[in-house]
């Protein structure tokens, strides 16, 4: 029984039997809800890269066991449990994969209540799926780890994926007095340039100094900040760019394992090199982060491109999202009936 009397019901779910293949829509029932757990109905829940690697079975964090319903994320409104009222709108976060249980590709889920985040009337909910933890490490890469301030210049490596896109609004939204967006995909620097870019970079096809050069010529000298998701050659070129007590913040590494800097530069410049991860967080500092760029969505000061898919489609989502889309894949859940636009950017 659920915690307002009612059993728990028999949903649909993205269900994951094998590892290394996608999972498939089924009938799934709903686990019991326990002490401080909420039931959501699901309406967005995004296919992240980190959905993908647990569902290799080869993740940081183990094989799960199966089978499990995939999704770190996603957005909804609460049907029952202890917290907010019937009916408010939430991002949610979970911890399928990752640890033994179920996620968010289904059309209920039973989430802790404090991985809830209710969501500003203004956003869509397929914007605060696409946005969620991609944009709560492009915020948090920027102020409480990058230390940003007003009218420094910013570098944002990667700037076509979710994380680079959001760092370019969100760096020009806090002031910076710069912004270069850097991208292998030119329809990704046309995209940085509409949205605030001050100017952008090339990273397809070059070595470390070819690299190098067009960051400076995009710049325009030295930068104070880079916001770092790729790694390799193009953060090599990067840190050549620090100007005295910059900062470079890495959080990812679509681009490569490895990097190189040089001693001398590194100590007379006074540069830092800064890790980052969204798991160093409390559940209100995500939250924080999270409603921040929300509100600037709300406000259309932050956008992410969307490729939709119907839950019946989750396995052509999913292959999708590990092609490497421009945006964000998302699914809807709720959305059965008729067909879903395979675009829902603005």
């Amino acid at each position: 029984m659920t915690p307002t009397g009612r059993p728990a019901p028999d949903v649909t779910a993205a269900v994951l039997t094998e590892y290394g293949e996608p999972p498939r829509p089924v009938p799934f029932r709903l686990p019991q809800p326990g002490p401080g757990q909420v039931v959501v109905r699901v309406s967005a829940a995004p296919i992240v890269p980190l959905d993908l690697l647990c569902a290799t079975g080869r993740s940081y964090f183990g094989p799960p066991p199966l089978p499990y319903v995939p999704g770190v994320q996603g957005v909804g409104s609460v049907v029952s449990g202890e917290g907010l009222p019937a009916g408010t709108r939430v991002w949610f976060a979970t911890d399928a994969g990752m640890r033994p249980g179920n996620g968010g590709l289904a059309t209920e889920a039973v989430v802790d209540a404090g991985h809830l985040v209710p969501l500003p009337p203004g956003v869509t909910d397929i914007d605060a799926a696409a946005l969620g933890l991609s944009a709560v490490a492009a915020s948090m890469a920027l102020t409480r780890r990058g230390g940003l301030r007003p009218s420094e210049r910013v570098l944002v490596l990667g700037a076509g994926g979710v994380v680079g896109q959001v760092a370019v609004q969100v760096a020009v939204a806090l002031g910076a007095g710069a912004v270069v967006a850097a991208s292998r995909r030119s329809l990704a620097r046309e995209r940085a340039l509409e949205r605030g870019a001050s100017a952008v970079a090339d990273l397809a096809d070059a070595d470390v100094d070819e690299l190098e050069r067009r960051l400076r010529d995009a710049a325009g000298g030295p930068v104070d900040l880079v916001v770092d998701p790729v790694c390799g050659d193009a953060t090599t070129a990067a840190l050549r760019l620090l100007a005295p007590g910059g900062r470079l913040v890495h959080l990812g590494s679509s681009g490569g394992t490895t990097a190189a800097f040089a001693s001398a530069a590194l100590r007379s410049g006074s540069h830092s090199i800064l890790g980052y991860t969204n798991t160093s967080l409390t559940p209100a500092e995500r939250a924080e982060a999270l409603t921040g760029v929300l509100d600037l969505a709300t406000a259309g000061r932050c956008v992410v491109d969307v490729e939709a898919f119907r839950l019946a489609e989750v396995a052509q989502a999913w292959t999708r999202a590990g092609a490497g889309p421009d945006g964000r894949v998302v699914v809807l859940p709720g959305d059965d009936q008729g067909e879903v636009s395979r675009r829902a950017s603005r």
